[in-house]
Formats: structure tokens, C-alpha cells, sequence
């Protein structure tokens, strides 16, 4: 149980912006193979960004119109997760979107710089975000609303994460490397049921959509990165969690609540 503790204190520091106590972080300690275990943990951790997100949004109604509020939500996860995810999304778009060969695109992601096709991903993408949320609040209520925001982060990293189990990084080095490694089992299991509990929670038929369209997703970009990479990069699982994030969304606003 302890070690259990350990590896997600580990996924909290690694996949987000939250600052553990001297003493606590004492404890945790760090080994290599505490962030390969930490991945299990990637969709719990993002279920609480998602709920933090939840409750700035709910908060923030009692202020500010639904706009303001949902966009004040999205801010909230932002700095929670120093836009880690949005991040390889623009690496992952620059990238594909201005090398040809192999190496070229590798070299491009590595890049810390932001190009325009970067840019324009992340715009379009928080975009997209805000007006599909609204989009579901005014569908399906506040309720709703607040729990989608919570199942979209939490299924959207499940999925991501899910390449560990079927697909090769590619980098000798990076900073994904020691997470990147195979994923089955119990932790790819428990992975899963963080990312589709909360689907369930909205509903069966719209788990069974949401999870279909994921699965097409995820096979769409998997198919991709193989074809461009021969496998998958840390900036790639960025680019699959949006692409999930967004996928969820765009059900949810497309659903008829009743």
C-alpha cells in the first residue's frame, strides 16, 4: 500500500503542476521504475484535474455568466497541468505538419520552440473546448456539464495512456522514456476503469458511443504514428489526450440529454 501511495504521489508530480510538501516528497523518494508504475495512475490523476476544473466552473457561476465560468474552468486545469497535454499537441502538429521524413519529425518535436501549425492547434483545440462545453451545459444542465468535464479528462488519458500497451516508443532518450514502458495487467486494468467509470456514471448508451468513437480514435492515431514514427513519442500521448478530450466533448455535445 505504501508503495501504491508512492507511485501516484509520483503521477502527481509528473503529470502535474501540483507541489508536494518538502517532507511528503521526502518520503516519496524516486526511483526509475516509480514513473513507469506512475503511469498506471495517469487517468486518477486526470479525473482530479478534471474535478478541480468542476468545481472552479460551479464556483465561478455564482459570478460570472457560463462563458466566463467554463473558461475560467479550463484556465484552472491549464495551470494545474502547465498545458503538458496542450504542449504535444503543438509539438505533435508542427511536427507532422512540417517534417517528411522520420528523423526530420523527430527533430521537430524535440524543438521547444512553437511554430504556427503549433499555434493554431492550440487555439483551435481551447476553442473548441470552451464552445463544446457550453454547448453540453446548455444541452444536458449543470450537472451534466460538470460531469463531463470530469469524464473527459479522466477517459481521454485512459486512452492515451493505453499505446504503452500496444505500441514502441521511439526515442532512445526523452522524458517520456521512463514512463514508456509496456503497461498490462492489473495497472493497464485499473488504467481502464478510471477512464470508463465515469463514462458509465453519465449514462450506458453514452459510455458505449463515447468509448466506440475513442476506440476509432485511437486506432486513426495509432495507425499514424506508425506510418510516420514507427511507434509512439511522450509529445504523441499529449496529442492522443486532446484528440480523446475533444472526441468526448464533441459526443456529449452532440447528445440529447433527457
Amino acid at each position: 500500500m505504501a508503495d501504491e501511495l508512492r507511485f501516484f504521489l509520483t503521477a502527481l508530480g509528473y503529470f502535474t503542476r501540483v507541489p508536494l510538501p518538502q517532507r511528503l516528497a521526502g518520503w516519496v523518494g524516486f526511483q526509475p521504475h516509480f514513473l513507469n508504475a506512475a503511469a498506471r495512475y495517469f487517468p486518477l490523476v486526470g479525473l482530479l484535474v478534471g474535478v478541480a476544473g468542476a468545481l472552479v466552473t460551479w464556483g465561478a457561476l455564482a459570478l460570472w455568466s457560463a462563458p466566463v465560468a467554463v473558461a475560467l474552468g479550463m484556465i484552472a486545469t491549464l495551470l494545474l497541468t502547465g498545458a503538458f497535454h496542450e504542449d504535444g499537441l503543438a509539438d505533435c502538429v508542427d511536427a507532422f505538419g512540417g517534417g517528411y521524413r522520420r528523423e526530420d519529425v523527430l527533430a521537430i518535436m524535440h524543438d521547444s520552440r512553437v511554430g504556427a501549425f503549433g499555434a493554431i492547434a492550440i487555439v483551435m483545440a481551447l476553442l473548441l473546448k470552451w464552445q463544446l462545453l457550453l454547448a453540453t451545459g446548455d444541452a444536458g444542465g449543470l450537472a451534466v456539464l460538470l460531469a463531463v468535464l470530469v469524464a473527459g479528462h479522466g477517459a481521454s488519458r485512459a486512452m492515451a495512456i493505453s499505446f504503452l500497451a500496444t505500441h514502441d516508443y521511439v526515442r532512445a532518450e526523452g522524458k517520456a522514456k521512463p514512463v514508456a514502458q509496456r503497461l498490462a495487467g492489473a495497472g493497464l486494468l485499473f488504467a481502464l476503469v478510471c477512464g470508463v467509470a465515469p463514462l458509465v456514471l453519465l449514462g450506458p448508451m453514452f459510455a458505449g458511443v463515447a468509448i466506440v468513437v475513442l476506440v476509432g480514435v485511437r486506432a486513426a492515431l495509432g495507425a499514424y504514428f506508425v506510418r510516420r514514427l514507427g511507434g509512439y513519442t511522450g509529445d504523441c500521448l499529449g496529442m492522443a489526450q486532446q484528440c480523446g478530450e475533444l472526441s468526448i466533448y464533441l459526443v456529449a455535445a452532440a447528445w440529447t440529454w433527457s
